[in-house]
């Protein structure tokens, strides 16, 4: 009788639908760090704007090319967006943003410039990850 009830809880314990880590919330969570990227971009305020990427040598950005690193995407935005003009409004579309792993997300949408004199604007990828509690663009391919 001690081995049907030991299997019997066994048995339940495998096949209770997971406890979510991250939660439901992980999708607000995911979208409040690209809030307050595109706000703090609207602000002029690239250093803040930063803050939602992984401050780590392993960063990897893509974009006309590759680049590693916190410091070396900082500095990117700095070169290109010298100016409030050439910053112009960001402004992002988020398409979908999917689950992984319970720690890992995958976010893909487009931006939009909204600049005086175009408005520049193409799809991205990112790989969202929670490192020490927050989520982090580990991973950003932006077109």
């Amino acid at each position: 009788m001690k081995y049907v009830i030991w299997i019997s809880v066994l048995f339940i314990s495998c096949s209770a639908p997971p406890l979510p880590i991250a939660g439901e919330n992980a999708e607000s969570g995911i979208r409040e760090v690209l809030s307050k990227q595109q706000d703090a971009w609207n602000e002029g305020n690239l250093e803040l704007f930063m803050e939602g990427y992984w401050k780590s040598d392993s960063l990897q950005f893509i974009g006309s090319s590759i680049r590693y690193g916190w410091q070396p995407t900082l500095d990117n935005y700095r070169k290109n967006y010298s100016t409030r003009a050439l910053m112009g409004r960001l402004e992002f579309d988020i398409w979908q943003v999917v689950s992984l792993a319970p720690e890992t997300y995958l976010v893909t949408g487009q931006y939009t410039l909204f600049r005086e004199s175009d408005q520049p604007n193409g799809p991205f990828t990112l790989i969202f990850k929670k490192i020490q509690g927050q989520w982090m663009i580990v991973y950003d391919h932006t077109s």
